[in-house]
């Protein structure tokens, strides 16, 4: 549906779920799995995928092998190589919205703007770009850490006369053959990019801020008969995912703890890196800081790429953009076609993505300010009904976030049995519960390699870690496999049965 498809201005459905990517579809499957059949996805753009529907530049693919990035409820044997390319992931969660007939549950083209929390009558205010407005019991936030492009602040950006895009908003009819191209950054999307654009550009420059650390990439093709077998074997295709999922616990060794085994992958970083032929080329792609203290990359057409002749590394920053390309530091202009920024994403380490108010009048864009904080990554106290996905310090930084998020929406489920069956007005989470599991989380954080001195978009300005989860990632599913009651305040029994029904309420 579309906000034009909706000519009501004020609806209420018992449960509404922001988001339609991974997080959104994972948690309104499993709704209805367990008869929580009323509810309503917002959506701001115009079709399912979150940030698989957004990132469509030359070469995206997936850095987690594909039987892990995938719904252990929802299993895909077709995945065509060991990790996926953007379209088939894209085309794997429309399948899944497909299958459990989402459209119908879902409002398109709605932006959330604004929640508000009304503590006499238990319910979310939410609001929308276009005025329209949306009561619920529960509010469920699944739109993800990745979905508003950063922007860096360059002096001239908007006098340049040429072509300018960011990564998740790659612009389909460019043509970038026989052309200059600039790449501002050097994350996760650029290494993907760079490859792609070297084939046929005229030439690439390539503005580096600070390199990351780039292993081997292991992929490899399924053939038509393997994905059969996957399709007709079950257990071979458990396997696999099993098989992935304890090989990257035991790599978490290296990557989490500043342990002597993190020695191990910085060796291998360095022997990947003496790909590279050219000493100074070289060193200009070695990171000064320990393996895993920022996001690593996985690749093995990054470096070749680099040594093209039509490819150039600035490593000296950039002072300014005019109307024909970009200047550096040292002065150097380079003039190109186009200009793309390859800057990933606002991450909300600080801040939440848009004013929710909870009880007592709270922001928690105040609240949060210095790092967010939440219960298990999903309450957060003062803000009843309120369940997050992908939440803080729920990120993965050795395996698939998806192992984190099957987790949550188990929990969020409980949440809602508790909360709609037994006609609990609202459930809060105790402060006392909060902070007990929030400085476990900081105490632990202080042994980990992502405090071992790197500036990342991990942190916050005050090197607060808000967004990864400093353990095993089976720990976290065992943290989130039990409810307990007691760890929340609930409030009055207003509410009798009966949201495990079909259609919504609208009032108009």
């Amino acid at each position: 549906m579309s906000a034009a498809q909706f000519p009501e201005r004020h609806i209420f459905t018992p449960i509404v779920i922001v988001g339609s990517g991974f997080a959104g579809i994972g948690t309104a499957i499993r709704l209805q799995q367990k008869g929580f059949n009323d509810f309503l996805i917002l959506e701001q753009a115009n079709n399912f995928g979150g940030t698989w529907r957004d990132n469509t530049y030359p070469g995206a693919e997936c850095d987690v092998p594909s039987h892990l990035y995938s719904f252990s409820f929802e299993p895909n044997p077709h995945w065509s190589k060991a990790f996926a390319p953007q379209k088939e992931i894209q085309k794997y969660l429309l399948h899944c919205a497909q299958k459990h007939k989402l459209a119908s549950k879902t409002l398109f083209n709605a932006e959330v703007v604004n929640a508000s929390f009304n503590e006499t009558k238990g319910e979310w205010t939410v609001t929308l770009a276009d005025g329209c407005t949306v009561r619920c019991r529960l509010l469920i936030m699944g739109n993800g850490g990745l979905s508003k492009p950063s922007y860096p602040v360059i002096e001239g950006q908007q006098s340049f006369q040429g072509k300018i895009m960011h990564t998740a908003r790659w612009h389909e009819s460019f043509d970038y053959a026989g052309k200059k191209v600039a790449v501002i950054g050097t994350g996760a999307s650029a290494i993907q990019l760079i490859p792609e654009l070297a084939k046929t550009a005229a030439q690439v420059v390539v503005f580096q801020r600070t390199p990351a650390w780039v292993m081997p990439k292991w992929d490899t093709h399924f053939s038509a008969h393997l994905q059969q077998e996957f399709a007709d074997h079950p257990n071979l295709r458990k396997a696999l995912r099993y098989g992935i999922y304890w090989g990257a616990e035991a790599m978490s060794m290296a990557l989490i703890w500043n342990s002597p085994l993190a020695k191990s992958m910085q060796w291998l970083g360095e022997l990947h890196l003496k790909t590279i032929k050219d000493n100074t080329l070289r060193s200009k792609l070695t990171p000064d800081y320990k393996v895993g203290c920022k996001r690593m990359l996985i690749s093995n057409d990054y470096y070749p790429a680099m040594q093209r002749d039509n490819v150039q590394l600035v490593t000296n920053g950039i002072k300014k953009i005019d109307s024909t390309g970009i200047h550096s530091q040292l002065g150097e202009h380079y003039p190109v076609d186009a200009i793309v920024y390859a800057t990933g994403f606002q991450v909300n380490v600080a801040g939440s993505p848009f004013p929710i108010t909870g009880l007592d009048n709270r922001q928690l864009m105040t609240e949060w300010t210095t790092g967010s904080e939440a219960y298990k990554g999903i309450n957060i106290n003062g803000y009843p009904n309120l369940c997050l996905l992908m939440g803080p310090n729920t990120a993965a930084g050795h395996t698939s976030v998806l192992v984190y998020l099957e987790g949550q929406i188990e929990y969020v489920l409980n949440y809602t049995k508790t909360l709609f069956d037994l006609s609990f007005k609202y459930l809060d989470i105790k402060k006392s519960a909060q902070d007990s599991f929030n400085k476990m989380i900081q105490r632990r954080m202080k042994y980990t390699v992502w405090t071992t001195g790197c500036q990342s978009w991990y942190l916050t300005k005050e090197g607060k870690n808000s967004t990864l989860w400093p353990g095993f990632s089976w720990e976290y599913r065992l943290r989130t496999a039990f409810f307990n009651h007691d760890d929340y305040e609930r409030v009055g029994a207003k509410y009798q049965k009966g949201v495990r029904t079909k259609k919504q309420k609208i009032i108009t």
